[in-house]
């Protein structure tokens, strides 16, 4: 961290505790203007977890069935920032049973009593709207049998976090915490007596954020699939908040909520789930449907990018594909090298997928969720097609793809595209070159991954690689991550690789021979989990000799699977720890 940013970051906290601590001399909210109806939806499995004693935050697992959350002796920066955003107490919620809420209760008392008078690491613009909003949610849940005195404490912070809110929400990051702080700023001078006044500000504060953070075609900068349905979340509860109060959302607001909802429309993978590309998940199980109904939007996916992904489906098959350059700046801190890569899914089966993002699992998994070894397409050994910066920027991706291109046709008998970047250019001199053609009928997958060299300068990089390798070829390796539903052998003496989904489908991937298949161990990470899961990789491996090198492979259903299944399997993954 340079000198002006540390002197920059020491600044924010210092008027950040001192906001809290006056705060802390606010008047109590005097109670709710209407009794406030749950919104954020948590997981069940893991609010099972939290009631056993099993506390996994950031990558670190502590058991500790009889301890308060606050008495685990938790140090890291990200973990302590879980705990203190309170999106746990949607886990508790989501159990229901009277276990749950004797801790939710306990839990948030607790709080009150050690961080009430503004201190702790808890009193940030970035969490401290995250943590009203559940405040706020899950209001009845959390004053249920309470005595007076939990009562009091509960509305005399709801009250303080308000007006720090207030003052500090111009320090949130951009993003989704700038969102939840504008959020909670407007849920609260809604539901609270006495906080009326912070709600005009606070809505004139997020139509600016949505003129400067969601672009035209209802994107953001972190290209999240994830993040922009939290914040096409946010911005819907927010219209339905000032709706239910018998005022308007801003245009700007309405605008941002029109352009999101095709976006996470072309997002949206057949079984209901998002695209899991640069840092973000599938989703709560059902939530993307029930987001984009609540909003009322029902325009259809558009043409062309959504995001920088393409879509292409047909039948009950869908594939998703990443076709343009990471993040830039500091809205790549958790992006991911995974330019071309590919996710495919078959009805409610996810077929072919990324790794995902590790930050659940600590900082270690989290890097490794960001290589391109880690993604659906192609990498050269050792190399992602996105590189880490250094010092202060070495988390960001500083040297990326400058030039990705894209071209999608749909032709008689299927939809395809051309893709190609050129991450690897100034570390070998070659152009990745991926074209994808989906049947009709949704039946068969035709691939073809292509390094080669395009002006004279790329051979002279070439060839100075290819000297390094002392002339024995550049590897490469193209990778097709499977979902560890998925049950994968290799078959026909290892010239393919039969791929057996619990729908009772069947499906081939075969290759033309130029380069050597393997089945080899892989991982998915998944929020919610207490480990990552294991499941396996097809590989292929290769060398690059010439100035161009092609392979060519299929995945296609076997002859015999039909075209529709009844798919009665029960999917247990929300409940699996």
């Amino acid at each position: 961290m340079s000198g002006t940013q540390s002197l920059s970051a020491r600044l924010t906290r210092w008027m950040n505790r001192v906001q809290a601590r006056r705060a802390s001399f606010a008047a109590p909210a005097a109670g709710f203007v209407s009794q406030p109806e749950p919104r954020t939806i948590g997981r069940y499995a893991r609010g099972k977890q939290l009631c056993a004693g099993n506390f996994l935050f950031a990558g670190q697992l502590v058991e500790a069935p009889e301890t308060s959350l606050w008495e685990l002796g938790i140090t890291d920066p990200e973990a302590l920032a879980e705990m203190h955003g309170f999106t746990w107490l949607d886990d508790l919620a989501a159990c229901g049973d009277a276990r749950a809420r004797d801790r939710a209760q306990a839990w948030t008392a607790d709080w009150v009593r050690r961080f009430g008078q503004g201190r702790g690491p808890g009193w940030t613009p970035d969490l401290t709207g995250r943590r009203l909003i559940r405040w706020i949610n899950h209001a009845i849940f959390l004053l249920n049998a309470q005595d007076a005195a939990a009562s009091d404490g509960y509305y005399r912070l709801l009250g303080q976090q308000t007006i720090f809110l207030a003052r500090r929400w111009r320090a949130a990051s951009h993003g989704v915490p700038r969102f939840e702080a504008l959020t909670g700023l407007i849920y609260a001078g809604l539901s609270l007596i006495g906080m009326e006044r912070h709600v005009d500000p606070a809505v004139r504060a997020l139509a600016e954020e949505c003129r400067g953070q969601i672009d035209g075609a209802g994107g953001i900068p972190t290209r999240n699939p994830e993040e922009l349905l939290e914040v096409f979340t946010l911005l819907t509860w927010a219209a339905h908040a000032l709706s239910e109060a018998g005022r308007r959302a801003p245009a700007e607001q309405i605008g941002a909520i029109e352009r999101i909802a095709p976006t996470l429309r072309a997002l949206r993978h057949a079984d209901g789930g998002l695209a899991r590309f640069h840092d973000g998940g599938r989703g709560l199980e059902g939530r993307l449907d029930h987001a984009l109904a609540s909003s009322g939007i029902r325009a259809g996916v558009r043409p062309g990018l959504a995001m920088g992904f393409a879509r292409l489906s047909a039948a009950r098959t869908t594939l998703i594909v990443d076709v343009a350059a990471p993040p830039a700046g500091t809205a790549s801190r958790h992006a991911h090298a995974s330019t071309l890569a590919f996710e495919l899914t078959s009805g409610r089966r996810p077929v072919i997928v990324n790794c995902g993002s590790g930050r659940q699992f600590g900082a270690d998994w989290a890097r490794a969720g960001r290589a391109t070894a880690s993604h659906s397409t192609l990498s050269i050994q050792g190399f992602s097609s996105a590189r880490f910066g250094t010092g202060a920027a070495a988390e960001l991706l500083a040297d990326r793809p400058g030039d990705v291109r894209m071209r999608q046709n749909a032709e008689i008998g299927g939809t395809g595209l051309v893709a190609g970047h050129d991450g690897y250019v100034a570390t070998h001199g070659l152009t990745h070159v991926r074209e994808l053609d989906l049947a009709e009928d949704g039946r068969g997958l035709a691939g073809e991954d292509t390094i080669a060299t395009i002006a004279d300068a790329d051979k002279a990089v070439f060839d100075q690689a290819l000297d390094a390798t002392h002339l024995q070829g550049i590897p490469f390796h193209i990778r097709f991550h499977l979902h560890p539903d998925v049950d994968a052998e290799l078959d026909m003496g290892g010239a393919a690789v039969s791929l057996a989904l619990k729908s009772g489908e069947m499906w081939i991937f075969r290759h033309d021979g130029g380069a050597r298949m393997t089945l080899q161990p892989s991982v998915f990470l998944e929020k919610g989990r207490l480990k990552p899961r294991a499941t396996k990789q097809i590989v292929l491996s290769a060398a690059a000799l010439k100035y161009a090198t092609r392979i060519r492979w299929t995945l296609a259903k076997a002859q015999h699977t039909p075209s529709h299944l009844r798919d009665l399997e029960r999917d247990d993954s929300e409940m699996m720890v």
